[in-house]
């Protein structure tokens, strides 16, 4: 039993030595200086939280019936067939521009086109990225142009003589620098004037740059609610890269809904200039027969079956006076009867015009 009780003795010592160093533990830590090298890169969840921004809502949870179909009634928007012609035209245009901006291979791709809630998509921009608003002058709406931070670091490396094949450097965590943000605004310009270019077919359209934002929360052009046509294009230069997505809010296409509604057909947007000239040259070529009429009279069924060869009847026109021309039941000329080397010819004088009445007829 003595042995016992001086083994509790010892163990009771040492729990309560082991509580008091537990308990000076932070009071040193707290004391000790941060070395040089504590300083870590913020995670996309700190990010978001220092621009209070949050993630949007959780699918986790099961939605209603009534839900999903609230939801769905939404999303599914009129599908406009010409602003992927223009989208296109946009790509090509871009890859010639950009290589000239940046003086080296650019391969630009579109990686989907869809139709959301602009809410839906301001909680869903991946942070960093810097978000440039634009104004369309004669539709007197806004648009969203999104450039991701894997593109604005590649521009500035690019065009600030960054060796080609290596990928650029990140430093994220940080505000964006007046260098890197006056880069980005010179990036911005070339895409506005290839979307008006891409436009331009369609109908005359003017974007004018607004301001740079780095919060979406700075940067809303629309109702959360309210829907959008989203574009997402790929940026590649060789190792480097990113996307740039523009956004075009359903109020600010409204102006020219109609034109966007069109199908494709022909570089003509539209129309084919090509097609339309040879059948006007074909429909000229067109051989049409031409009736003389010299006089029109009414008369009974039974009297025109009595007619036989060698009757006769007199004309209500006097001698001299002006026939008609005509195709089909269409009056086209007034002429004079005559004859010329034996045969019976007729001297076109005046055009003869259908009245207002008829015409609309």
């Amino acid at each position: 039993m003595s042995g016992s009780g001086s083994e509790d003795e010892d163990l009771a010592a040492a729990w309560g030595a082991a509580l008091e160093e537990e308990g000076a533990q932070p009071e040193e830590q707290a004391a000790a200086p941060l070395p040089a090298d504590a300083a870590r890169v913020l995670n996309q969840a700190e990010i978001d939280s220092l621009l209070g921004f949050e993630a949007g809502p959780s699918r986790d949870r099961a939605e209603s019936g009534i839900e999903r179909i609230i939801s769905a009634g939404l999303v599914q928007y009129e599908r406009l067939p010409m602003l992927e012609i223009v989208f296109d035209r946009l790509v090509r245009l871009m890859s010639t521009t950009l290589r000239n901006f940046t003086s080296d291979n650019v391969d630009i791709s579109i990686d989907a086109m869809t139709s959301l809630r602009f809410g839906d998509y301001l909680n869903s921009i991946p942070l960093p990225a810097m978000l440039a608003v634009f104004k369309a002058e004669q539709w007197d709406n806004y648009g969203l142009i999104v450039v991701d931070s894997s593109l604005i670091y590649s521009i500035v490396d690019v065009l600030l003589g960054g060796r080609r094949g290596t990928a650029a450097m990140r430093i994220e965590g940080r505000p964006y620098t007046t260098i890197e943000r006056t880069l980005v605004e010179r990036l911005i310009g070339v895409v506005l004037g290839d979307l008006r270019a891409a436009f331009e077919p369609l109908c005359p359209v003017d974007f004018r740059f607004e301001r740079l934002e780095v919060n979406p929360r700075f940067a809303a052009i629309s109702r959360l609610s309210n829907a959008a046509v989203l574009g997402r294009m790929r940026v590649d230069m060789e190792d480097r890269g990113g996307r740039i997505e523009v956004l075009l809010p359903y109020a600010t296409l409204e102006p020219v809904r109609e034109l966007l509604l069109q199908q494709f057909m022909g570089e003509r947007f539209g129309r084919d200039s090509i097609w339309e000239t040879h059948l006007a040259e074909e429909l000229r070529q067109t051989e049409v027969s031409l009736d003389v009429v010299l006089d029109e009279q009414t008369m009974p069924l039974s009297h025109i079956l009595r007619l036989n060869v060698g009757d006769s009847f007199t004309l209500s026109s006097p001698p001299g006076a002006p026939v008609r021309l005509r195709c089909g039941e269409v009056p086209l000329f007034e002429a004079q009867l005559g004859r010329r080397e034996n045969r019976l010819a007729v001297r076109i004088e005046r055009e003869r015009r259908r009245p207002v009445m008829e015409e609309g007829a």
